[in-house]
C-alpha cells in the first residue's frame, strides 16, 4: 500500500497519509480508499474510471459545481455545509484531479458520523432515501443543467438504447438471439413507449434539470446517531436529465422485494406500498418545485427506466456480456427478465400508480 500512500500524500491533507483500506464502500466503477492521517484524520481516495468517465477534468468540474452550490443552500437552511454534500480535497498544486501515468485520482473529506445500506431493511429506509433525493432535487432545482457535462452521453436516451439493441439483434454475435425471442417481442412491442420521455424533452414538456441518475440507496449518507438523510454522494453521474428518471431508476430497484438478478420470477413483484413509500417521501421534498407534466409522468418514469435497464441487460446478453460483470451462465438474461417481470407488473397497475401520485401532489 505504500504506493497508494504517496499518490495521496499529493493532496491538501491535514497531516501525512499513515494507513490505507481498500475497497471501502463496494463500488463497482472506481477503486476507492479509506485514507488515515497521522493527525487520526480520514479521507476519501479514488482511482477513477476512466475507461468509462472519458473525460475526468470535466467531470470533476461538474462535481465542483454542484457541490459548491449545494453547500451554499445547505448553509443558507442552517445545516453544516460540510456535512451536507461532498468536500473535494485540492492536490498540493491546486488541482482538482492528481494524474500519476494514465491514471486519475481525486480525495474527498470523511464526512464522519454517517452510515450508508447496500439494501433497505424496511420501509423508513426506502422512505428516508426518498427524502434525500427529493431534496437533492430541491436544492439544485434553481441550477443551470445546462451547463454541467455529460459525463455519460445518452446515458437515459432510450430511444438510442433501442437502438443499440436492434443493431445486437441484427449482429446476433453469439447467436443467441432465437432463445430469446420471447424477450426480443417484448422489446419491439414497446417501440413507441421507449421514445415516449426523450420525445417530451425535446419538445420542451419536460425540463432538463440537474440528475443524479443512480439513485440507489447506497449513495445516500445517513447520520448515524439520528438516522436522517444528510447527503447524496456518488456525483459521476450527475448531468442535465429528467426528474422523473432520476424518481424511475429508484423505484425501478427498491419497489420489490426481489433481487435484480431473481431466478424465480413468481418472487419478482411490483410492491405498490413501496412505491407510495417512496413517493411521498420523493413529492414531500420536492412537489413543490415539479411542473404538473413531471409529477404526472413520474409513473411512466419508473416504468421506462426499469425497461431501459431491462432492455440493456438483454442487449449485453446479444452481445456477449460484455458491459455488465456476470458471475454465472445467463446472468444477463436473468437480470432482463426481473425487470420485464416488473414492467408488466407497473403496467397492470398503472392506474394505482396514477392515483397515488395523485394523492400527494
Amino acid at each position: 500500500m505504500s504506493g497508494i500512500l504517496e499518490i495521496a500524500n499529493n493532496f491538501q491533507m491535514n497531516g501525512a497519509a499513515v494507513d490505507t483500506e481498500k475497497n471501502y464502500g463496494g463500488g463497482h466503477i472506481n477503486d476507492t480508499f479509506l485514507v488515515r492521517t497521522d493527525p487520526g484524520e480520514r479521507y476519501i481516495l479514488q482511482r477513477i474510471n476512466t475507461s468509462v468517465f472519458k473525460n475526468a477534468e470535466a467531470l470533476m468540474d461538474n462535481v465542483i459545481l454542484v457541490t459548491d452550490f449545494i453547500k451554499d443552500k445547505v448553509g443558507r437552511e442552517g445545516g453544516d455545509p460540510k456535512r451536507g454534500t461532498l468536500s473535494v480535497v485540492k492536490t498540493r498544486d491546486g488541482k482538482n484531479l492528481y494524474r500519476k501515468g494514465e491514471e486519475c485520482w481525486r480525495m474527498y473529506t470523511f464526512i464522519e458520523g454517517t452510515v450508508t445500506y447496500q439494501t433497505c431493511e424496511n420501509q423508513e429506509q426506502f422512505y428516508a432515501s426518498a427524502c434525500a433525493f427529493g431534496h437533492f432535487q430541491k436544492l439544485l432545482a434553481d441550477f443551470p443543467a445546462e451547463t454541467l457535462y455529460e459525463s455519460i452521453p445518452n446515458f437515459h436516451n432510450t430511444k438510442s438504447r433501442y437502438l443499440d439493441f436492434e443493431a445486437a439483434v441484427k449482429a446476433d454475435a453469439c447467436g443467441r438471439a432465437a432463445s430469446v425471442a420471447a424477450e426480443i417481442e417484448f422489446v419491439r412491442s414497446r417501440k413507441a413507449f421507449a421514445a415516449t420521455l426523450v420525445d417530451m424533452q425535446e419538445r420542451g414538456d419536460l425540463p432538463l434539470r440537474v440528475t443524479h441518475n443512480d439513485t440507489k440507496l447506497n449513495n445516500v449518507l445517513f447520520d448515524r446517531e439520528t438516522g436522517k438523510h444528510l447527503a447524496v454522494v456518488d456525483l459521476d453521474t450527475v448531468m442535465p436529465g429528467l426528474s422523473v428518471n432520476d424518481f424511475g431508476d429508484s423505484i425501478r430497484f427498491g419497489a420489490t422485494y426481489a433481487a435484480e438478478d431473481e431466478t424465480d420470477l413468481s418472487r419478482v413483484n411490483f410492491e405498490p406500498e413501496l412505491f407510495e413509500c417512496y413517493t411521498k417521501g420523493f413529492l414531500g421534498e420536492c412537489g413543490l418545485l415539479l411542473t404538473e407534466n413531471e409529477k404526472k409522468m413520474l409513473p411512466v418514469g419508473a416504468m421506462m427506466m426499469t425497461f431501459e435497464c431491462g432492455m440493456r441487460f438483454l442487449t449485453d446478453y446479444l452481445n456477449g456480456d460484455v458491459y455488465f460483470k456476470i458471475h454465472r451462465e445467463n446472468h444477463n438474461l436473468d437480470r432482463c427478465r426481473t425487470q420485464f417481470k416488473l414492467v408488466s407488473d407497473m403496467e397492470a397497475a398503472r392506474g394505482l400508480m396514477d392515483s397515488i401520485v395523485e394523492k400527494y401532489c
